[in-house]
């Protein structure tokens, strides 16, 4: 069952974005492995540019398709889940990247795809 329209997701981007850059800081990650909490914020950043550039309802210069906007959507998603194992992150510094990474993998295969959502 695939409900996450083209219209909600680019509603979710924003708030996901600013989430992703303050709470590593608000959880105060980085106990395990200092890069748990500079690499949240710096994919934060580039999902707010990511958006910001999308061509969907909240893009603001909608130059990147919605489909290439998914792909980068799902590797940062499967990047979040291999991360906490690459870089020996534990404790709450590998449960933060492991859900979301879940989360947005979740998001990712319940989304509809573009061709069954309207327009913005």
């Amino acid at each position: 069952m695939r409900f996450v329209t083209k219209q909600i997701h680019s509603w979710l981007d924003y708030p996901v974005a600013f989430a992703l850059i303050t709470l590593p800081f608000l959880l105060g990650l980085g106990e395990s492995n200092a890069l748990a909490l500079t690499i949240s914020p710096i994919i934060g950043v580039a999902a707010l540019l990511l958006t910001v550039f999308t061509d969907h309802q909240t893009g603001l210069i909608r130059v990147l398709p919605y489909k290439l906007h998914l792909a980068v959507d799902l590797a940062v998603g499967v990047l979040f889940l291999i991360l906490p194992f690459a870089l020996g992150f534990a404790g709450l510094d590998a449960a933060y990247y492991w859900l979301n990474g879940a989360a947005v993998v979740a998001v990712i295969s319940l989304s509809k795809p573009e061709t069954d959502m309207v327009s913005a």
